[in-house]
């Protein structure tokens, strides 16, 4: 098995996706011949826990690793002992385990904490001052990493605010994203001398997770100057107004200085961005001509999807946050197993069902894993039981904020105890910008999404039950009552 991971990826910057810029060759190459999934969500936006749900196949209220450790804010910074991992079920069978590029699932305990072969890269962001990174820069005769012409935001005080963007001097072949090409392919090489060797070889699981294109963008102005930017359409969304939104969206535009930046301005970002994916495309393709190289495309199912997408402006809102919105929840998703055809796929799928998938292709038990395996819709079997919507969560990000979000095809709910809840027809508002909350019209539909979340929520065991069982209309009949209630003290 192959897995490619980025990090704050939106779908909408891939060709298979829709991009008609044609700057992702690679990954519309994988996809052609493999399934491609239109509905795909990370359980959380946030990089640690979503993570942190990949390698356990449990959702993060169950783990418990809630929040980035750069930004805690009282939640733990290490997994739990003793929770289940699909390293430790494709140990137990024969597997060889290897991984390159982003860890982030806690702050001290690395990949080799949990069988894989490969060096711990702490942190969100790219280690450019990692020893093995420089050391990798001197061997190529390569220049040293240095930034000009950043990007920054102004903040309302016209202080200078956050890095955005910036052109690092430096050619294509000694950026941080060829340097982990460069560690995943040696390490292919590796795995593939072992799975070759004899016909039962051992068989290996090789994850690559490339930093980007997380912001901020520092790439070689070759890839900075790529995307035209006249031919970038913004979303709708960025004529967000917040008007009967939760607050807190407001205040997260104001602590990115989002609206700092003009409309064209905002197209230059966007085209730096979508020039930083084709960057990633670029060493996605070095990578899997290797594997063509190797002779082991027809046997190894290689996988592609990122943690979760990035605003970019969209609702004038950048990086992530306490907002559920689709640009950060739905992730790009894509399949591609041996012997198989191009297809879409438009069901519900999550994270967590390649947790299921690794464990069914190596044939581990994934009765513990809240996933299910994606192989029958890649193999294009019929499928019973499918989910109908998908249920995500968040707890916070430089701050605890709880909010829970239920979505099917064409409505979407979302839970806010510290603000007013959302409800978006996703059909007539597909950039959701109005909140119909409150609309009578939608009244029936928000009850019934809002009982679909309570219900879920209780078979998941999910505490956040508690609040919306009461906060919400949820009928007594269908409250379950929590643990501690007395009430079976009180006499008639």
């Amino acid at each position: 098995m192959l897995f490619l991971m980025t990090d704050q990826q939106r779908i909408d910057t891939l060709g298979c996706y829709g991009n008609t810029s044609q700057h992702t060759p690679n990954l519309d190459r994988l996809a052609a011949r493999g399934t491609t999934f239109d509905r795909a969500y990370t359980p959380t936006a946030i990089c640690t826990p979503a993570r942190a749900s990949l390698l356990t196949g449990l959702q993060p209220f169950e783990h418990g690793l809630l929040a980035n450790y750069e930004w805690n804010s009282g939640h733990r910074e290490e997994l739990p002992d003793g929770l289940p991992t699909f390293s430790e079920a494709l140990i137990g069978q024969g597997y060889r385990l290897g991984h390159v590029g982003k860890w982030h699932v806690g702050k001290d305990r690395g990949p080799e904490h949990y069988g894989f072969e490969g060096i711990h890269l702490p942190g969100a962001l790219n280690v450019f001052d990692d020893p093995g990174y420089e050391d990798w820069l001197k061997a190529n005769d390569f220049p040293d990493f240095r930034i000009s012409s950043p990007v920054y935001t102004t903040r309302a005080d016209g202080s200078q605010g956050h890095l955005i963007a910036g052109v690092t001097d430096q050619p294509t072949e000694a950026t941080f994203e060829a340097f982990l090409a460069d560690q995943t392919i040696a390490k292919l090489r590796e795995f593939a001398a072992g799975a070759l060797v004899q016909e039962d070889g051992q068989p290996f699981f090789l994850s690559c997770h490339i930093f980007g294109p997380h912001l901020p963008y520092l790439i070689p102005q070759q890839w900075y100057d790529m995307v035209d930017p006249s031919t970038i359409e913004l979303p709708g969304s960025f004529a967000e107004t917040f008007h009967g939104k939760p607050m807190v969206q407001q205040a997260y535009a104001e602590y990115w200085s989002t609206d700092c930046f003009t409309v064209d301005e905002w197209k230059k970002l966007t085209a730096v961005y979508w020039g930083y994916v084709s960057m990633i495309d670029h060493e996605i393709g070095r990578i899997l001509d290797v594997l063509d190289e190797l002779g082991l495309t027809e046997s190894t199912a290689v996988m592609f999807t990122a943690d979760h997408g990035e605003f970019t402006g969209a609702h004038r809102l950048n990086d992530k946050g306490p907002a559920m919105y689709e640009d950060i929840y739905r992730i790009p998703a894509i399949l591609a197993l041996p012997g198989e055809v191009e297809r879409r796929e438009d069901r519900f799928i999550s994270l967590l069902d390649f947790t299921a998938t690794f464990h069914e292709i190596a044939g581990a038990d994934a009765s513990g894993v809240h996933g299910r395996s994606l192989l029958p819709l890649a193999h294009g079997h019929e499928v019973e039981g499918w989910r109908e919507d998908i249920l995500c969560e968040f707890h916070g990000h430089h701050f605890p904020y709880a909010q829970r979000m239920i979505r099917n095809k064409e409505v979407k709910y979302i839970a806010n105890p510290e603000g007013i809840d959302e409800f978006y027809d996703m059909i007539a508002d597909p950039d959701e910008l109005n909140n119909v909350i409150n609309v009578p019209v939608y009244r029936e539909q928000v009850s019934t999404m809002r009982r679909a979340m309570y219900r879920q929520l209780v078979e998941r065991g999910d505490k956040f039950a508690q609040w919306l069982a009461f906060a919400g209309d949820i009928p007594v009949h269908e409250r379950v009552r929590p643990d501690t209630a007395v009430e079976r003290f009180i006499t008639q």
